[in-house]
């Protein structure tokens, strides 16, 4: 089952569509509810499946898109987490010793954008604007926390499915400090979705991440090399805090970034990333 939101008509009406095919050029489904993927999660009672099928019943409408209607999959996450330094290859790369837990930051749903948006990014955060291709983690159920953390069970039940990412990134920034917020966060930057694949584990089935600007590959490799995996992450997040229905963790990037051949992003590229039965995102850049 994939699920996007999108804009569904010129007045920007914005619904929950179930996908049921997708090109280069047009994507087909059907209208589950008139409100977004995040909002859709959050209702009660029942699982995503029931809900899913309650709001065919109701509406089903069918229709057809251009790609670009297609939304941030969560447009406004409670929380949107990000971990770094979670492919052993990229700690190399980025001159960091592996990490004995999870090294997180927020971004916040400002920072969010369309799976096939153009970015535009001022001049003065440009001299190292970088790409990293990501995969994302979309949370079903809530996970109170601060009680001893979810079971592996819980963890991996609240999961809702999974997305693509792009962690859209301004290295000089970045590291001006030892927090890395101010380079994560420029606003409408980081592509996500193309949609919330609820019936493929990427990791369990070897799934690999590609990154290509220009059509160059940039980055390859299999999500299941994640150091911290999804489970484990929702399990060590919900020792701190409360996850809630439509939270994201976007879970890391593997080698290959602009940052590690000093490579960074000028006007006019793109950058598609993709991951085995996930779909893709693709960003195309602007300065100015």
């Amino acid at each position: 089952m994939k699920l996007a939101t999108a804009r569904i008509d010129d007045a920007g009406t914005v619904a929950t569509v179930l996908v049921d095919h997708a090109d280069a050029t047009s994507v087909t489904g059907r209208i589950v509810e008139r409100c977004d993927l995040g909002t859709l999660l959050a209702k009660t009672p029942g699982d995503l499946t029931a809900k899913v099928d309650t709001g065919l019943r109701r509406d089903g409408e069918e229709l057809t898109m251009d790609p670009a209607d297609l939304l941030p999959l969560i447009p406004r996450p409670g929380k949107a987490l990000c971990v770094g330094l979670n492919y052993r290859e990229h700690i190399v790369e980025m001159g960091h010793p592996v990490p004995d837990h999870p090294t997180l930051f927020a971004k916040f749903a400002t920072a969010l954008t369309g799976p096939f948006a153009e970015v535009t990014v001022p001049e003065n955060l440009a001299e190292k604007a970088d790409y990293e291709g990501e995969l994302v983690v979309v949370i079903g159920r809530r996970l109170p926390g601060a009680v001893g953390g979810a079971s592996e069970d819980e963890a991996r039940d609240a999961i809702a499915g999974y997305a693509v990412g792009n962690d859209f990134s301004q290295r000089d920034w970045q590291y001006r400090t030892q927090q890395w917020l101010q380079g994560k966060n420029l606003d409408a930057s980081s592509g996500l979705g193309p949609w919330l694949t609820t019936d493929v584990d990427p990791v369990a089935e070897d799934a690999v991440l590609r990154t290509w600007v220009n059509g160059e590959l940039r980055q390859e490799h299999s999500t299941a090399d994640l150091v911290f995996k999804p489970v484990d992450l929702v399990r060590y997040i919900s020792e701190f805090t409360t996850l809630e229905p439509g939270d994201v963790i976007i879970t890391g990037t593997p080698e290959g970034v602009g940052a590690g051949s000093d490579r960074f992003l000028a006007d006019g590229d793109e950058v598609t990333v993709e991951i085995d039965g996930l779909g893709s995102v693709k960003t195309t850049v602007r300065i100015g």
